[in-house]
Order: structure tokens, then C-alpha cells, then sequence
């Protein structure tokens, strides 16, 4: 019996994920030529029709939409047999790939990877910086061993790891007319005064659920920005307020703006967490990972 080989099934799943054949031979570093043969060659060995092929789309077949589902699965036991050999080596050494949104990365990194580096030299680090949700859907899709990303947020099949919180504090201009934020009352604000990060990011989601501001949607900006540089620039221009992550303080964000951020009365959080795959081999090496970046966390010296 001829089987389909991993290298099909990869491209496939990419295929079906990104329904271009460009695009998804880019994914998977390889031209597009030796990624169509692989398809074809995976639709003889199955004898079936996975792609309607036009100049333009690409259409993946009922059938296809069902293998790929199986080939996906397939992949995740895959990976469970490599982690398995891996568990058996020393912990924490050869590669890892880590997925890591960018309300964090910029922030978090350059703090602990030096503490990391020095702790498990033979570790080698592969970071892929992206939103939540898709770095989610590449760790279930054995893209990625581990995430790192904020809390909470629903994670169905993997397992969770909370390692900190990162408080908010209230941004604004030093010289602000918008607030006085000694006497800071959200109440008193005026409407479309608060900015905040386009959808997409769960940091708009976050900061609106632990800043308390679903209670009052109409002081929120009806422009967001698409990133936390963004955010500051527009907070710097005295063009509204906003809530920013205790982990920018550490970081040259608002270097050589006016932007000041003060402590806000309520206990307004976002907890920063580890998340994998239920029932990875790996699991204990993870879990030394977290209690790692917590420590080399709690030694950075508070600005």
C-alpha cells in the first residue's frame, strides 16, 4: 500500500489553510512547482480529487476539506512521537519553536532571552511573533511546541501556565488637557477620549475588560491603532488616553516622548502566560521553562 508522506501531508494542510498555491509554497519555504507536484502526487496516492484547480482560485473538495482535517491530526501524532524521543534527552536543549504575540515580544525579550540564553545554552529558540489567535491555530497545528500569550483567553485542547501579572497604567501626555491624572475618574472623561488597539488584538480586550471600560463604550475612540507603538505616538500627539502593560516601562517605548503613566486606583491586570498542547511529552520541560522566566522576571530592577 502507498502511503502519503509527511512532507504531503504538510503542504496540503497548508494548502487548504491558505487556498493559494503561492502562498502556501511560501509557507512552506519551497517553490511552487515542487509544491503543486506534491499535491499531485498525494491526490494519486489517495485516488482522489483534493483541489479544483482555476487560473485564479483554488477550491478545496468536500473530501479535501475531510483529509485535511485527518492529515492534521496525523501531524499532531507526529510531532507526540518526536516529543516523546525528545523527553528522553536532556531537558530544554535542541530546538524549540515558540509563538509569541507582539503586545509582548518587543517588551518581554529583550528582558529574560540574555537570563535564558545563559541558563540553557543549548537551547535554540525559533520565535514567531504574531496575533494570538493565529499562533493558537499554529501550535494546534504542530507548527509550534509552546506560546506564549496573555490570559485569559480560550484555549480549547492545551494546557495553561500562568507566570505573572502585568498591571495597566493609565498613558497620557504630561501636559494633557484631556486628564488630570492625579485625579483621575473615568466618568468625568470626555466621549471618544480613550484610545486603544484595533480588533484583533487582545490587548483592546484585555484592557477594556480589566480597565472597566465596557461600562462606558461611548469614551472609547472610534480610531484605534494597529500597534502599541502606534498607541503611544497617537497618546503622545495629545490625541486621546489610553491603558498601557507595566512591561513597556522596561522598554525604550516612550523614549523621547511626553507620554507619563500613572498607577490606576483599581487592581487592572493582564496575566502573562505559557500554553500547549494537552498531553505533550514535554510538559515538565515547559513548565521549567515558565518557572525560569519567572525568576529572571522578578531580578529585573523596577524603573
Amino acid at each position: 500500500m502507498n502511503l502519503p508522506t509527511v512532507k504531503q501531508l504538510r503542504y496540503f494542510v497548508a494548502l487548504e489553510s491558505h487556498e493559494h498555491f503561492g502562498r502556501a509554497a511560501k509557507a512552506c519555504f519551497v517553490s511552487q512547482s515542487a509544491f503543486s507536484t506534491a499535491i499531485r502526487e498525494l491526490e494519486s496516492t489517495l485516488s482522489v480529487q483534493l483541489v479544483d484547480r482555476t487560473n485564479k482560485n483554488v477550491t478545496v473538495t468536500h473530501s479535501g476539506r475531510q483529509i485535511a482535517q485527518e492529515a492534521r491530526r496525523c501531524l499532531r501524532d507526529i510531532e507526540g512521537l518526536v516529543e516523546l524521543a525528545r523527553s528522553n534527552q536532556q531537558p530544554l536543549t535542541g530546538e524549540l519553536h515558540v509563538g509569541i504575540i507582539p503586545t509582548i515580544a518587543p517588551f518581554l525579550l529583550p528582558c529574560i532571552m540574555p537570563g535564558l540564553r545563559k541558563e540553557y545554552p543549548q537551547l535554540k529558540l525559533f520565535l514567531t511573533e504574531d496575533i494570538t489567535q493565529r499562533i493558537y491555530t499554529k501550535l494546534m497545528d504542530g507548527e509550534l511546541d509552546l506560546i506564549m500569550l496573555a490570559l485569559p483567553y480560550a484555549l480549547r485542547n492545551a494546557e495553561t501556565l500562568p507566570l505573572f501579572q502585568d498591571q495597566f497604567y493609565l498613558a497620557c501626555r504630561k501636559d494633557s488637557k484631556i486628564v488630570d491624572p492625579a485625579n483621575y475618574d473615568l466618568s468625568t472623561l470626555q466621549a471618544e477620549s480613550i484610545l486603544l488597539l484595533e480588533d484583533g488584538h487582545c490587548l483592546r480586550d484585555h484592557t477594556l475588560s480589566a480597565c472597566h471600560l465596557t461600562s462606558e463604550p461611548d469614551k472609547i475612540s472610534r480610531f484605534s491603532a494597529s500597534s502599541v507603538l502606534t498607541l503611544a505616538q497617537m497618546v503622545d500627539a495629545d490625541l486621546g488616553i489610553s491603558y498601557l502593560p507595566e512591561m513597556v516601562k522596561h522598554s525604550s517605548l516612550l523614549a523621547g516622548t511626553q507620554v507619563e503613566l500613572w498607577p490606576t486606583r483599581e487592581n487592572s491586570f493582564r496575566e502573562i502566560g505559557l500554553a500547549w498542547r494537552k498531553g505533550s511529552a514535554r510538559t515538565q520541560e515547559f513548565i521549567k521553562l515558565g518557572q525560569s522566566i519567572q525568576t529572571v522576571w522578578k531580578s529585573i530592577p523596577a524603573s
